[in-house]
Order: structure tokens, then sequence, then C-alpha cells
């Protein structure tokens, strides 16, 4: 039987083969070409790293719709499930990966961080303006590399819709998240719905899109759609424990800084919905002020409510909801490695 720390290394293995495939075809797709410092710009943080987590789910997917075993077939030239013309995975791995480089760096802005990966934040490297050109050239430069997968026509259009589709839904999210800020009360189903759309819906168009490119029944591409949606979901929750549960040396910033910061996370709306004076739980608003003395008092608080174990609960819970949903994938290696990725996604530790 195999062990769970052997499933989340061939997870980390399956992720990290793909993720060099990822690597080598952006530039392919994204040359730095005139002028200079906006295509610099626009690259500068997909050079600086990621997981490549999304494409990692557009390619294994392709893979188990094939029914073809994992990095036995080209990806730039990959079968359909008509036997028609191939069709490129890695371009639409690449687009999926663009469009997430552009929220963040639009994030960034927005949020005014410093940091991304370990590096200067894109406007901190070059500056507002500059980043945020970067970041619309990225939108649309997704795009231009969604059309050239070779799909045919009426699926290259059908595509293209998820992607615009995805794109508004991520920024209808992310002007949720502004509003949630400045209110009292969030509903854990309004915390949801927030991040399905500025979270999820990009991991469930990672797992449609090859189902809509290789011709796979409407079914099949709802299903693996949802599939995205729960794992997303489930990941974006995770992450909001993490950050109140992992050392800050390990996360690589402030251990909570999104409750320093006032962000709203189904941990904090579950806790004020149990009694819990959330906003005075940290006596700052500023994440360099915080001590970890505070934050273990804030954590222990929240414990007690049982609103870090509700937050995990749902985590696992959509996480399972998700995996059921490939039951219109063929069993296969694959199929199995979307299981196992999507239980790393609320597993995993820093």
């Amino acid at each position: 039987m195999t062990t769970p720390e052997a499933r989340e290394q061939a997870v980390l293995e399956a992720v990290r083969e793909r993720r060099e495939r990822v690597n080598e075809a952006i530039p392919d797709e994204l040359p730095i070409k005139r002028p200079e410092r906006l295509y610099e710009a626009s690259r500068y943080l997909l050079d600086a790293g990621g997981k490549r987590l999304r494409p990692s789910v557009l390619l294994v997917t392709a893979e188990a719709l094939a029914d073809v075993e994992p990095l036995s077939t080209e990806y730039r030239s990959f079968p359909t499930l008509d036997d028609g013309d191939p069709i490129d995975a890695l371009a639409a791995g690449v687009s999926v990966e663009v469009i997430q480089s552009f929220t963040l760096i639009h994030d960034d802005i927005m949020d005014d961080d410093d940091l991304r990966r370990g590096v200067p934040a894109v406007h901190r490297e070059y500056d507002v303006e500059t980043a945020i050109l970067a970041g619309d050239t990225l939108y649309s430069k997704a795009f231009e590399i969604m059309l050239d997968t070779g799909a045919t026509t009426d699926r290259t259009v059908r595509a293209l819709d998820v992607l615009a589709n995805t794109c508004t839904q991520i920024c209808e999210g992310q002007s949720l998240d502004v509003q949630f800020e400045e209110r009292a009360h969030v509903t854990p189903d309004e915390y949801l719905e927030m991040v399905e759309q500025k979270t999820a819906v990009l991991y469930a168009a990672s797992a449609a899109l090859p189902a809509v490119l290789m011709g796979a029944d409407e079914e099949t591409v709802d299903a693996l759609y949802g599939y995205g949606l729960d794992i997303g979901r489930g990941f974006q929750i995770h992450d909001d424990v993490l950050d109140l549960t992992v050392p800050s040396e390990t996360l690589g910033k402030q251990r909570g800084s999104d409750l320093v910061e006032n962000k709203q996370t189904l941990i904090t709306v579950h806790a004020r919905e149990q009694g819990v004076d959330v906003d005075s739980l940290v006596d700052t608003d500023d994440v360099d002020a915080v001590t970890e003395a505070e934050i273990d008092a804030a954590v222990a608080t929240l414990e007690d409510a049982g609103s870090i174990e509700f937050a995990r609960a749902k985590a696992r819970e959509l996480v399972s909801q998700g995996t059921e949903r490939l039951d219109v994938l063929p069993e296969n290696e694959a199929r199995s490695l979307l299981e196992d990725l999507a239980d790393y996604l609320v597993e995993r530790g820093y």
C-alpha cells in the first residue's frame, strides 16, 4: 500500500517534471522583444519561478483524458479524442500560467507588497506604470497563446470564452475581497463565493480547457470544471490555515499577516459567528510590528472557537467532492495523479 509520504513525493515529482516543460516553453511563447523593458517586466515574475500548479493540472488532465501514460506523449503534439489533428497542450498550459502571473502583478500593486517569489515585486523592480503595462500585456498575450494550440475553430472559440470568463471572475473576486476588508460581517457562503471567483476559477479553467480543446463531451467538461473549482477553493482555505499555523521563517512572510491586515478568511468569518471579537485579536495593523506572542494568543483563541478546525474540515470536504467528479475520466495513472494532486493542495506544508 502506498504511503501518504510516497504519494506526496510522486505529486511533487510530477509537478516538477511538468514545471520544467512549462519553463522551457515560456521564452518561446513570450519572447523578449521591443520595447525590451516592457517584455522584461512581463517575464520578470515568470522567470522568478513558481510551482506551475495550474499548468500541471492542465497537462495531467490532458493525459488522463487521452488515457496515455504520463509524460509518454509530446505535449506540443497531443492527441484529440476524435483522432483529429493534434493540439499544443503545452501552449494552453503556458496560457493559464501567464494569466496567473498577470493577476499577481496587479495584486501586488493593489496591496503595495514589496516581495513576490523571493524577489522585489514588479512595481518595485521597475515602476508602477511599467508593472501595470506588464500585467496588461500578459493578459492579452494569454489569449494570443491560446489561439495557437491548433485546435479546431469551434473548440478554440470555446477555450477563449472559458479564458475570458475566468479573467472576468478573477476581477470580480478581487473586488469582493477588497470590499470584505471594509465589512464587519461576511457569511461563509459569501467568502466561498469570493474564493471561487478570485482563486478557484483558474484551477477550474485549467482542468476544463484540455477537455474543451480535445473535444470531450459537455458532461466531462462540466465535471472537470467542477473538480477545479472544488480543489481551488480547498487550496485557498488551506492557505488561510497555513498563514496562521506555519512558522514565519517557513512561510517566507510574517505568520498571521492576513489577520493583521484585516483580511476576511473562512477562519475569521466562522470565529465572528462564534462571538469572537476578531478585530481585537491583534493590536496593530502593521505586519512588521506584530509579535509572535500576539499571533500565538490569537491562534489559541481561534482554535478554542473551533474556527481553524472548521476551515480544515471544509477544505477536506471540498477536495473529497472534487475528486469524486473525476469519475468521468478513464481509470489510469494520470487520473490517480489528479486525485493525489488535490490532496496535496490541502495537506501540504511549506
